[in-house]
């Protein structure tokens, strides 16, 4: 592990499976934490699998947000240009600078941001609130671990020291902060606007902002809309009258 001016090399070094991410050979924790440290990757995955399938504006913001703080971060590093610790002993990273950690200021970025959404984005709308505040204070209490593990391998791994994930750490959470605000205050009054181009007409990009919590809207749609196809085709309608009943409802519920 790499304190500020220390260092304790393995012998070896071993990299992940497709990956350049290295931890010590027949490092189990090591092993761990490096497959840990490639959770960006599942997040940027993820991001991508949502725009294409919801394709909703501040899913799409949110993603850009990430890309500017992570042009953030290449900037800080290039202007401070503090080397990674030990002598940079991974020959296989983007660049020699570690101040801040990249790694460390795009998980909490995305933590904190992902922490305001649904404290001060995603508002409770039906009478469970116990277990809508429940499962609120448990994803946010996990995405703050992860980014917080994430940190840790990054130092445990030798890419970099406490005080560069530190840094990185408050810079991803100032950044965060501060486009949740830019997004709520400039950005979604415009989001009709936007949703209503010809090209996000065509793209079936859409604005969700009015509606208070996304997921109760889409869960209420789809089951009512479920119980109304359900009922038709029992009824001995047929499949004709299904079919012209869901483009029906696809009129007034386009999303």
């Amino acid at each position: 592990m790499a304190a500020d001016g220390q260092c304790s090399l393995p012998a070896s070094w071993r990299p992940v499976t497709l990956t350049h991410v290295e931890y010590p050979a027949g490092d189990i924790s090591g092993h761990l934490l490096a497959y840990l440290s490639l959770s960006p990757v599942f997040v940027i995955v993820g991001f991508v699998t949502l725009i294409i399938f919801k394709r909703e504006l501040h899913t799409i913001s949110f993603l850009g947000g990430l890309g500017l703080n992570e042009g953030v971060n290449w900037l800080l590093k290039h202007v401070i240009q503090e080397p990674r610790p030990c002598g940079g002993p991974h020959s296989a990273v983007g660049t020699k600078y570690g101040m801040p950690s990249s790694h460390s200021q795009f998980m909490w970025f995305f933590s904190v941001y992902s922490f305001l959404f649904l404290y001060l984005r995603m508002h409770q709308t039906n009478n469970a609130r116990f277990l809508d505040l429940l499962w609120r204070h448990v994803l946010s209490l996990g995405l703050l671990t992860v980014a917080f593990l994430v940190s840790y391998s990054r130092v445990y791994l030798l890419y970099h020291t406490w005080s560069q994930v530190l840094y990185g750490g408050v810079a991803g959470s100032l950044m965060a902060i501060a486009w949740f605000v830019f997004t709520q205050e400039v950005l979604t009054p415009l989001f009709p606007r936007i949703a209503a181009w010809p090209i996000s007409e065509f793209f079936l990009i859409r604005d969700t902002s009015l509606i208070p919590n996304v997921l109760w809207f889409e869960y209420t749609v789809t089951r009512a809309e479920a119980r109304t196809l359900f009922s038709v085709s029992s009824s001995g309608a047929g499949p004709r009258a299904s079919t012209r009943l869901a483009a029906a409802t696809l009129v007034f519920y386009p999303y």
